[in-house]
């Protein structure tokens, strides 16, 4: 398996990131009660722990994180972090997915950065995932491209996916009422310009989404690596189950 350190980075790679971690966790309690979801483990590591080190990877500078649910519990487990350098972006009132990365906006600065849920684990395929967005992605086709995976092979996951791609990577939506083959993976790039004209207040990234489709400037990537959806106490204990029997004695990574 290449490793980033093998790798030259594109000029392309965003070297900002942010973390999506303000949410309740409501599908998770009563864990989430005691616990913010980031903060949930597995393979003895949080899960915001996991992305922050995949951003690290990549060359990511800095990351956002945006916090609400329990946020001094947060904050006090970043502090131990020495890399990437981290900037906290508190909610007052939760936000949702869109408000809460406009709301960080001044933050993240002018250019293209990631962006990742919180409840989302990621193995790598060949290579890093980061790493092929970043090259694919392209500021002059693209106001976001979305890391995509297939739902047949995705752990935790019962929905019926999110959208369809075309031989160029555009995205276009589920149609209503029938199932598509993959999801989006919670992990993305996105360009500022992308929020020009958002709503004040709470308001989700699928707004922006249809937006996108509409002008034909929302792509897609499929992830070539396994992913776990991890908000729900069933797609938790599957993750685990599975880093128990792949990895044993390497959960952490």
């Amino acid at each position: 398996m290449h490793t980033l350190a093998a790798d030259k980075i594109t000029k392309d790679m965003p070297k900002t990131g942010m973390v999506l971690a303000a949410g309740l966790g409501k599908r998770l309690r009563p864990i989430t009660d005691r616990l913010p979801k980031p903060l949930v483990t597995v393979g003895e590591q949080t899960l915001i722990d996991r992305t922050l080190d995949r951003f690290d990877e990549a060359g990511v500078t800095k990351v956002v994180v945006n916090t609400h649910h329990l946020s001094h519990l947060v904050e006090q487990h970043l502090r131990q972090r020495k890399k990437p350098a981290i900037l906290l972006s508190p909610e007052e009132t939760l936000l949702e997915t869109g408000g809460g990365i406009a709301h960080a906006l001044p933050l993240l600065g002018p250019n293209p950065f990631f962006a990742a849920n919180a409840d989302v684990m990621w193995l790598n395929g060949y290579e890093s995932a980061l790493l092929r967005l970043a090259r694919r992605w392209d500021a002059g086709e693209m106001d976001a491209l979305l890391l995509l995976h297939a739902t047949v092979y995705a752990f935790g996951y019962t929905g019926r996916g999110d959208f369809l791609i075309d031989p160029l990577g555009r995205l276009t939506r589920r149609p209503e009422s029938e199932d598509c083959p993959y999801l989006f993976a919670g992990v993305q790039i996105l360009h500022p310009r992308l929020f020009k004209n958002v709503p004040k207040g709470p308001f989700s990234l699928n707004l922006l989404y249809d937006r996108a489709i509409e002008d034909g400037r929302l792509y897609g990537l499929i992830h070539d690596g396994e992913w776990f959806h991890v908000g729900t106490p069933e797609g938790l204990a599957e993750a685990e189950t599975y880093l128990n029997i792949r990895w044993p004695e390497t959960r952490r990574r």
